[in-house]
């Protein structure tokens, strides 16, 4: 977890220096969210808390130092006389040693401790690499709803013209005026689905700004050129790869070994413990005479104990051996929580591979489709021209290659999600896979074409 908070920040603060001031990259959002996202700061929070028992454990092992002090004032006197004198003050102190030489129960509990707080450090590191796939979606999502506004955008504008133009047509007696109904009503559907893009967009922005705490209004977009490849190895080399280094699944494994120790320490409870005890004491009586007549010692008395105690249970009420059978239960059940990760994490990982590579073949076919509705579209638009296509026949080409646009743009984006999660879920997401992503962003306007 260390190496990992360590090389996160280091990387960050490395790579600011280069961040574009035209925009917010990936990089830079990332810093932002390492400082404000209140579900990591909370997550730290709650790992420095439990940190607190590892040294209650601790505590226990440790030898414990004690003062205890106490002044009195005492008066006597003759029955009807109320004066109470004369007096006597007496004070002293106590200082006591205790020191746990043979308690098994404590130790095993203290190593329980240990182990758990290991897996809080895993699991505090698992919550880094969530803060990287939640940004990262919140990222481009923004960027998917953007180009979805483009192309809605675009759509609207291509269904305007083709309005006017067939109002025109309509006017000189070329066409009916079903097609005019017809080129209005694609022209109102595609200004609706601007207007909902136009919200969908402000949502995401929205959503990255509840995660850095910060607006992005302006953000570097994802080059064209950004290489699409498949997985490297295979499904099964993956999983492996999981089953050591996943995040959720060492944690998991330390839970069942802390739950190991503890029923140690459960069992150990029926055992007999020993202790060293000291003790020094400082007492200062003042001389006095007593109602008889008879005269007090007065004076300082110092005084030293050193004692090797034992206590053996014999009978507490079956409280230990109701806390042992608990302490199995819940060894059970970490052991069933382990199955289920590993379980769990071989599923997530199988699937996110074969996401990755079915992306890489989307993208292509996606690619092709865009070629291919962009040249159906041209060979409608002539053949409406000539009279052998209708204005249905051009408003439906139109669309499938506006649809085209929008599939295209989504597998992209998908794809470079789904890389992330499939480290994420093998264990080997680090910040220089944002570096890495953060060098194929580019601003908007040196992503456009000439």
């Amino acid at each position: 977890m260390g190496r990992f908070t360590q090389g996160l920040g280091l990387a960050l603060c490395l790579s600011l220096g280069s961040t574009s001031v035209l925009a917010d990259d990936l990089v830079s959002i990332l810093d932002l969210a390492m400082r404000n996202d209140p579900t990591l700061r909370q997550a730290h929070a709650q790992y420095k808390s439990r940190q607190t028992v590892l040294d209650q454990g601790r505590a226990a092992l440790l030898p414990s130092l004690a003062l205890q002090g106490s002044t009195a004032r005492q008066t006597s006197g003759l029955a009807g006389d109320m004066s109470f004198r004369p007096g006597q003050n007496t004070h002293g102190y106590r200082l006591n040693l205790t020191q746990a030489v043979f308690n098994l129960a404590a130790w095993y509990a203290y190593e329980g401790a240990k182990l758990q707080d290991k897996a809080g450090a895993i699991n505090y590191a698992a919550q880094e690499q969530n803060l990287i796939i939640r940004v990262a979606r919140a990222y481009f999502d923004v960027l998917r709803a953007q180009d979805d506004l483009t192309t809605r955008s675009q759509e609207e504008e291509a269904a305007r013209r083709q309005f006017e133009q067939t109002q025109q047509r309509e006017e000189v007696g070329l066409v009916a005026i079903t097609e005019v109904y017809e080129s209005q009503a694609a022209y109102d559907l595609a200004r609706n689905n601007t207007i909902l893009a136009e919200d969908t967009l402000a949502t995401r922005y929205e959503a990255l700004e509840a995660i850095t705490g910060q607006p992005h209004p302006n953000i570097d977009v994802l080059r064209e050129d950004f290489p699409i490849v498949s997985a490297e190895g295979t499904a099964e080399s993956w999983t492996q790869q999981a089953l050591d280094s996943n995040l959720a699944l060492i944690a998991a494994r330390y839970n069942v070994e802390a739950q190991q120790e503890n029923l140690k320490a459960r069992k150990a409870d029926h055992l007999p413990t020993v202790s060293l005890t000291g003790l020094f004491s400082h007492n200062v009586t003042a001389g006095g005479q007593s109602a008889e007549g008879s005269l007090r010692f007065a004076g300082a008395i110092d005084g030293t104990s050193l004692a090797l105690n034992i206590n053996i249970p014999l009978y507490t009420g079956g409280g230990p051996s109701a806390r042992r059978r608990a302490a199995e239960y819940d060894l059970l059940a970490t052991q069933e929580a382990l199955s289920l990760t590993r379980r769990q994490t071989t599923q997530d990982v199988r699937n996110a591979y074969r996401r990755v590579n079915t992306d890489s073949l989307v993208i292509a076919q996606r690619q092709q489709a865009i070629t291919s509705a962009r040249s159906a579209l041209e060979a409608v638009e002539v053949g409406y021209e000539v009279g052998t296509r209708n204005i249905v026949d051009v408003l439906q080409a139109r669309q499938q290659l506006f649809v085209a646009l929008r599939n295209y743009s989504d597998a992209r984006y998908n794809y470079v999600v789904d890389t992330l999660l499939l480290k994420q879920s093998t264990g080997i997401l680090t910040p220089q896979d944002i570096l890495d992503l953060n060098e194929w962003l580019e601003t908007e306007s040196a992503n456009a074409a000439p």
